[in-house]
């Protein structure tokens, strides 16, 4: 009996997965990634593989198996990706969100980076090398995790703090973002591979007074002291400080812009990157956003308390400064608690791993210069990293010039070129022979 290769099943397997609605709202009101996850365990199965899925909650399923190498005495790799995707509104989609619909040279639809692009390349090329009898040299674990989106608390999280005897061995991970292609203007093409990303601090702000009529004088107001404090936290602004990570990227693109680095004027270094820079320019300060606002239920009537919510990211090494300045803007009428807090993470830029997945992009575009670069928002890298793992981005696209990557991640529209899931696959084949 034939098979696709991994390169024309990949498309496929793309494709069905956006068809699998597992959109994550942030409680577990959604569809929850069961379907997904039988999914993907029923396509790992057909290969000869034992798949086991763990249900932290109900609905909210997450996929582990473990391939063993020809060689015991390595340490094992984690690959991993999530199967949950952000909600989408489909009056506000040229196409069908959850359609999985190729067109223009694309797979269209929520999830087609944001990563079951990823997902369907890791299952497209485990399935043809097993089918072939090529198995890595060491052992390699695949997870398919639930409930990224909302932090992993349900996903990662649970599966290291309840499980962490399946990723024994595993000193190494990759998973979202990362590998993907940056053509500046000089036609020079960076890949980024993401080294670090920053820690997550979403919380929930109370301000509390004494309720009362609103038609009288009134000056322990809860509406107005949280309204002053989230004015405060939103016209902020941290100092730009450079990690290793950030200070390493801007000096490569400097490098392949032929241009000298200046450590005073990084910004302007940023201003560069097209799309790209709201991402990387979020990589240069700590950062804080109000995101939430509620307080009172009546024209006339001064609540008693008032709440907010902000979403603060905080740069690798600079969490303390962070919260003490934070408090510092809130004052002493309003309290904080965490919506949900993850750390952040950075590791080095360097090794045989590093090494591997340069060698591989460069195998498959000649033109290619990996890069490494801090990540604005989080992963489950987060998780893995309590193991000990050192974590990289790496779900490797060679994407069009023009493309607003970026802008892909949680925005209308969402797709992935077909050509780029293909090169994904020829680069992930590559990298399996060499690590």
């Amino acid at each position: 009996m034939s098979h696709p290769s991994a390169e024309d099943e990949v498309v496929e397997l793309c494709s069905e997965l956006i068809r699998i609605d597992t959109s994550n709202p942030g409680d577990h009101s959604g569809p929850g990634e069961r379907q997904a996850a039988e999914y993907v365990a029923e396509k790992l199965a057909d290969v000869g593989l034992e798949p086991k899925i763990y249900e932290s909650h109900e609905k909210r399923s997450s996929v582990v198996v473990r391939i063993e190498g020809t060689d015991p005495e390595r340490d094992a790799l984690l690959i991993h990706g999530h199967l949950d995707v952000v909600p989408a509104q489909k009056d506000d989609w040229t196409r069908d969100p959850f359609g999985g619909e190729v067109a223009d040279g694309c797979v269209w639809g929520r999830g087609a980076v944001d990563m079951k692009d990823m997902d369907a390349m890791v299952l497209a090329v485990m399935r043809e090398r097993l089918r072939q009898g090529r198995r890595p040299e060491r052992d390699v674990v695949l997870a398919f995790l639930a409930d990224e989106e909302a932090g992993g608390t349900w996903g990662a999280h649970w599966l290291v703090d309840n499980h962490p005897e399946l990723f024994e061995g595993c000193t190494e991970a990759i998973g979202e973002v990362g590998g993907f292609s940056l053509t500046l203007p000089n036609d020079q093409r960076l890949y980024l591979i993401e080294t670090a990303e920053k820690g997550l601090a979403w919380m929930r702000l109370t301000a509390t007074g004494t309720a009362g009529h609103g038609s009288m004088v009134h000056h322990d107001n809860a509406v107005t002291a949280l309204a002053a404090a989230v004015g405060r936290l939103g016209e902020h602004e941290f100092p730009i400080q450079l990690t290793k990570t950030v200070r390493a990227f801007l000096e490569e693109l400097c490098e392949a812009n032929g241009t000298e680095f200046d450590p005073d004027d990084v910004e302007k270094t940023v201003e560069g990157l097209g799309p790209l820079k709201r991402m990387i320019g979020a990589t240069l300060r700590n950062t804080l956003n109000p995101t939430v606002l509620a307080g009172g239920y009546k024209a006339n009537v001064i609540p008693q308390t008032a709440i907010a919510q902000v979403d603060g990211r905080f740069l690798p090494g600079h969490e303390e400064e962070f919260f003490d300045t934070v408090d510092e803007l809130l004052g002493e009428h309003v309290s904080r608690e965490f919506v949900h807090h993850d750390i952040a993470v950075e590791t080095e830029w360097e090794g045989p791993l590093v090494e591997a997945m340069a060698a591989a992009l460069r195998a498959h575009d000649p033109q290619a210069r990996p890069v490494p670069y801090c990540l604005s928002g989080g992963t489950d890298a987060k998780s893995f990293s309590t193991l000990g793992m050192k974590c990289y981005g790496f779900a490797p696209l060679k994407l069009p010039k023009d493309l607003d990557f970026s802008g892909m991640f949680h925005g209308i529209d969402e797709r992935v070129p077909v050509d780029g899931l293909r090169f994904g696959v020829r680069v992930l084949d590559h990298f399996l022979d060499h690590i």
